[in-house]
């Protein structure tokens, strides 16, 4: 990471010249398997239908940040949402208007009226229920399906009600809070026989695929390292995960930002002209509606108590009304499953597709973990650690005929110093291969900042040759997507049409025994963290049919295991 300009320009040559060979071959095999006639990006590379004759009809739990995120990537032509359910005011007003904070953030939650083309909320709540209680969603017959993007301790509760109820669900990572939650999930999917999917959208993004390709097609030669990172600036003062409270509930510098935000962008608004005039009324009436911000209970506003959120007093150096806790939830262990649940596992999960790319695509539990965790820089204002970082093996492709044979991930994930952002690089005996934040990737043959050519041959496949000077040369054409995806639509699009299109054969990508495997892993670095010693991961806890788990609770008596655990999911 870190690499300069021209580096960087070398190995996204270098990638695109490899990835031309594969995406050829792939190409053709498709072509062949009338899977990309007619399709998009999506079903091209995953090979799923480009749309479905009757949109799923979807019920969106839990609105906030990341939920309008998954609202911002639906395809009407592979859903339709018809009801929406949040606690808070400001959670609602974002589903149907999207966030107007930056041009970044209304890109990714572009909300409701800009998705389907209505033209005011009026219009969208004739089709689009809104719901403070859950349960209502989940009641609704009309209701076929559920995204679930709440705080990450409701993950199960909710997932299990809804999947009990009928729906098909997919919720936003980790899979649950626990291990135990996280079987008993498993096993309500296969008992239900309804679809839960989980949201690691690294399984949908293109570029991690094609990574895939180049693994498998051994351009980076022997892999047994893989160094991965998420580095964030944040400072006391100036913290992502601690976000400002509403007026009235004692975040007198929270209060102070919002108010002096609505006071700027009202005098903005009198100031600009044309076009310019609506869009600076929708910043201010997104500032408005954040101060305005209260939870609903029984239509009449309340307090965060009335659905079971706790302040925080004794032991932290401020008080942490029920409200801090919900909209600041990622801060807090009963609430939330800090850095490693929120960040780390979304990169585990990339080593873990790089590692199965080693092992015919085959996913592989890792061996050992070894992990340290602090928090020197943030005041009690909080549970979760500043700073995480681990050491995790994996076996390589030869293991079981030589112990020795096995993959190193390193990875950190800190405050207080962004600098490198976050990303994965894969370092193999021929090159070394490096994703940035899910968008950027490149190929290095040799030393870092070197050219290569890549040749295919009929015989031995693509391979690599490093060239100290001279250009890239690419030795097929390419097949480029501009602005690829990070997955999130692709990742919706193939749950949909498998709700449509259900068949033992029609999988998501990260089903139920995927998404309990990285949740393994990161809950269980979260305990080498806490305990300070390397654990030594127990098959048991991959399976969902064993009750063993790393937190040793126990699994619901009431749910049986089942032969076939993921049978439709």
């Amino acid at each position: 990471m870190n690499l300069t300009d021209e580096q960087k320009a070398i190995g996204k040559e270098n990638f695109d010249a490899a990835i031309g060979v594969t995406r050829r071959s792939f190409l053709k095999r498709s072509v062949a398997a009338g899977v990309v006639s007619g399709g998009g990006l999506g079903a091209f590379y995953y090979g799923y239908g480009k749309a479905v004759d009757d949109p799923v009809r979807v019920g969106v739990i839990g609105t906030g940040d990341e939920g309008s995120v998954l609202i911002g990537a639906i395809n009407p032509d592979f859903v339709q949402v018809v009801a929406i359910a949040d606690i808070r005011s400001y959670s609602i007003y974002r589903a149907f208007h999207g966030d107007r904070y930056s041009a970044s953030a209304q890109k990714a939650r572009c909300g409701l009226l800009a998705k389907y083309g209505w033209k005011d909320e009026t219009e969208a709540r004739k089709t689009v229920k809104v719901h403070h209680d859950y349960m209502k969603v989940l009641d609704d017959p009309d209701v076929e399906a559920v995204i679930i993007a709440l705080p990450l301790h409701l993950h199960a509760e909710v997932a299990i009600e809804a999947m009990r109820k009928g729906k098909h669900v997919l919720t936003e990572k980790l899979m649950g809070k626990t291990i135990a939650q996280c079987k008993d999930m498993a096993r309500v999917s296969a008992q239900e026989d309804k679809y839960l999917v989980t949201g690691h959208q690294r399984h949908y993004n293109i570029l991690y695929a094609n990574a895939m390709d180049t693994i498998q097609n051994n351009l980076l030669g022997d892999i047994h390292y893989i160094r991965a990172q998420w580095h964030r600036g944040n400072v006391p003062g100036n913290d992502s995960w601690k976000k400002p409270l509403p007026p009235g509930f004692g975040d007198t510098a929270g209060e102070a930002a919002l108010l002096s935000k609505l006071e700027s962008w009202q005098n903005k608004l009198k100031s600009v002209k044309g076009r310019e005039i609506e869009v600076w009324k929708k910043k201010v009436a997104q500032v408005e509606a954040q101060i305005a911000d209260r939870v609903i209970f029984e239509g009449e506003p309340s307090d965060a108590e009335k659905y079971g959120y706790k302040a925080y007093s004794e032991g932290y150096s401020e008080k942490i009304p029920a409200m801090g806790e919900l909209i600041r939830w990622r801060l807090f262990n009963r609430t939330g499953g800090g850095l490693m649940a929120e960040l780390g596992s979304h990169q585990l999960d990339a080593a873990g597709i790089f590692i199965s790319a080693m092992h015919e695509g085959k996913k592989q539990a890792p061996l050992t973990v070894a992990a340290a965790a602090n928090r020197p820089i943030f005041p009690a204002d909080r549970d979760v650690d500043d700073h995480v970082y681990c050491i995790i093996e994996f076996p390589g492709p030869n293991y079981e005929s030589n112990p020795r044979d096995k993959i190193g991930v390193t990875y950190s994930s800190i405050n207080g110093n962004g600098f490198g952002g976050y990303g994965e690089v894969v370092m193999g005996t021929k090159g070394t291969l490096i994703l940035e934040k899910e968008k950027d990737v490149m190929l290095f043959g040799g030393s870092i900042g070197s050219r290569i050519k890549v040749t295919e041959s009929a015989t031995s496949g693509p391979t690599m040759d490093t060239q100290e000077s001279g250009d890239a040369q690419a030795a097929v054409e390419t097949v480029t997507a501009p602005d690829v995806s990070r997955g999130y639509l692709e990742e919706i699009e193939h749950w949909a049409w498998c709700i449509r299109n259900q068949a033992p054969e029609n999988q998501p990508r990260c089903h139920p025994k995927v998404a309990l495997g990285d949740a393994v892993i990161a809950l269980t670095t979260n305990i080498a963290a806490r305990q300070g010693k390397r654990i030594e991961f127990n098959p048991k806890w991959f399976d969902p049919n064993e009750n063993a788990t790393p937190e040793a609770e126990f699994i619901d008596a009431k749910l049986a295991p089942q032969e076939e655990p993921a049978k439709k999911a």
